[in-house]
């Protein structure tokens, strides 16, 4: 069931161009899957006029609360990110749909690019498997909380300039060649989301990815969102944003 509701800043951690905000709220939280996302009321900014939709990074249940780590990268998510500890933040949650959580004996690979890494770490919690991340960026300051993924699984990092773990791109770490995957699910830039999924077709392997399209309604209204899929044109915030790749005309 979709709440809205006002939620308390908690917690803010900030990381140059990111924030972690964990936040809570009054009401139980409704069941939240891995992969959902929320829709953030921006209040105060002149410019912002639509809910910002955001992936849910973290959930506590006992605690009524969830992290969101946000890239402040537009003036909706700039002035996000300015919101002080003890404010209140109106979020609509939860929405889409999630990843498909994998068979106990399965091994699995977690691969994220940017700040697509945010959503995985919850989906790594909800895993009882033995997993693995993949984690990608241009730079070592863009791959944030890596001791918290660590804690969950062997995480493997690249960076394009070689600051952090193995030089280039996700699609070339020799995670690759060394191991052997059954399902994998992707979330990043919709370029390294297409060049992992050619490996996993090329590999026969399942996988899932998020895609991060631009939402307005985060309920599948307005129709600004929509993908052209082998099913017709869907709306990622409604059908997705989580898809098989056998989904996606990619």
């Amino acid at each position: 069931m979709k709440q809205i509701a006002d939620f308390t800043l908690v917690e803010k951690e900030c990381f140059g161009n990111a924030v972690l905000l964990r936040l809570r709220g009054e009401r139980p939280l409704p069941e939240i899957a891995p992969g959902q996302f929320v829709q953030v009321r921006v209040d105060g900014s002149p410019s912002t006029y639509l809910r910002r939709p955001i992936s849910i990074h973290d959930v506590h249940v006992a605690a009524n609360e969830i992290s969101l780590l946000v890239q402040m990268v537009g003036e909706g998510t700039r002035h996000l990110g300015t919101t002080n500890v003890g404010e209140s933040i109106n979020i609509v949650l939860p929405l889409g749909n999630g990843y498909t959580l994998p068979e106990k004996e399965e091994r699995v690979l977690l691969v994220g690019g940017g700040i697509g890494i945010a959503p995985l770490y919850y989906l790594g919690k909800c895993m009882d498997v033995k997993l693995a991340f993949l984690l990608g960026g241009k730079k070592a300051s863009d791959l944030v909380r890596l001791d918290t993924y660590r804690a969950l699984g062997d995480t493997f990092v690249t960076t394009e300039d070689g600051s952090l773990g193995e030089k280039g791109m996700v699609t070339m770490h020799s995670v690759w060649k060394e191991r052997e995957f059954d399902k994998i699910y992707v979330c990043g830039p919709k370029r390294m989301m297409m060049a992992v999924a050619d490996i996993a077709k090329a590999n026969g392997v399942w996988c899932e990815v998020s895609l991060e399209h631009l939402m307005a309604c985060g309920l599948g209204a307005c129709l600004c969102c929509v993908e052209d899929t082998v099913d017709g044109h869907l709306c990622v915030c409604k059908e997705g944003p989580v898809f098989n790749i056998r989904r996606l005309k990619w």
